[in-house]
């Protein structure tokens, strides 16, 4: 009875690590997202709408507007799933759940700004 136990239970462990998924999107601090983006050719973008964007933005990031809803996966999709993709917002909350929208399109590495554009710009 012990032993059907003791397999029973290494049953149900590995059944429920197999069963976990883990997140393609990390969040980065500032000083990390500094770093990252420092490399030559990174996909960065700004989901802020192009008003926010206009007002001030990362060097070299792109405009895709997440509440341009018909334009946002379109736009996304121009890009490549396979390389790493930076994102940020205002604060974060666009960012995150762009995020997750680009798990379900495919991309594989997703790094967002912790704070947003906000706190990068009371960084400096």
């Amino acid at each position: 009875m012990k032993r059907f136990l003791f397999i029973l239970t290494v049953f149900i462990s590995f059944y429920q690590l197999s069963a976990q998924t883990s997140s393609p999107v990390i969040t980065l601090s500032i000083d990390e997202f500094k770093e990252a983006i420092a490399i030559e050719n990174v996909q960065l973008v700004d989901v802020r709408t192009p008003e926010e964007f206009k007002e001030g933005a990362i060097d070299g990031a792109i405009n895709i507007d997440y509440f341009q809803q018909e334009t946002f996966e379109k736009e996304f999709e121009k890009l490549d799933k396979t390389k790493p993709i930076y994102i940020y917002c205002k604060s974060g909350n666009r960012s995150q759940k762009s995020s997750v929208i680009l798990d379900t399109l495919g991309f594989n590495e997703i790094y967002e700004l912790q704070g947003g554009y906000t706190a990068w710009a009371d960084h400096d």
